[in-house]
């Protein structure tokens, strides 16, 4: 592939469209797929392999971060997480393009945050057709299990994504919202500062 085309190619990808499997695999150098694995695999007191490893795994890492393993990711080097993160278990990273995660930030055991949707038309899903858009989830966000969260979503600060959740679109900050489709219930108030909170 000629470097017109991949700078074509990632235009595409920046502006979600669609774009197929053997369009990025130029792509595959930034997948981050061996070092995953040994990180999986790191038992729990080795603390300083498995921050050395997150550091080349990822785009960028904060200082006092926990990911619990195993987590996934489809590169790892498109994730990008600030400050005091708390990962639980089975997180999974679709990363087609950059996911976002600010400071002081709490995901719940098996979370998927995912960029990358496909076609609704099958004629479009040959060679593994497919769109991505960005993530970002701002600081103080707390995801609760279970939770799906789709492309081209922003997740506002100091919010709180009820378990089972299905975010498909934009969530402002300081409110509690839950369901599939997920929705805005309530804010967050000063109320909340002097009781455990209700969803």
């Amino acid at each position: 592939m000629t470097d017109a085309h991949q700078e074509e190619v990632l235009g595409r990808i920046a502006k979600g469209l669609v774009y197929t499997e053997s369009e990025a695999a130029f792509l595959a150098p930034r997948r981050r797929a061996e070092q995953i694995f040994e990180y999986n695999r790191t038992p729990p007191g080795q603390e300083d392999r498995r921050r050395s490893l997150l550091v080349e795994i990822l785009g960028s890492v904060g200082e006092r971060t926990v990911l619990l393993p195993p987590f996934h990711a489809g590169f790892g080097s498109n994730v990008h997480i600030g400050d005091d993160f708390f990962g639980n278990v089975n997180l999974t990273f679709v990363d087609d393009v950059d996911i976002h995660i600010g400071d002081g930030v709490m995901i719940a055991p098996s979370v998927t945050l995912t960029t990358t949707g496909h076609p609704v038309h099958p004629s479009r899903r040959a060679d593994f057709g497919r769109f991505s858009e960005p993530i970002v989830i701002e600081d103080k966000v707390w995801i609760g299990s279970n939770v799906v969260v789709l492309p081209g979503v922003r997740v506002g600060y100091g919010s709180v994504i009820g378990a089972g959740s299905v975010v498909s679109r934009t969530i402002p900050p300081m409110t509690v919202a839950l369901g599939a489709p997920c929705r805005v219930v309530r804010p967050i108030t000063d109320e909340d500062l002097t009781t455990r909170g209700a969803l």
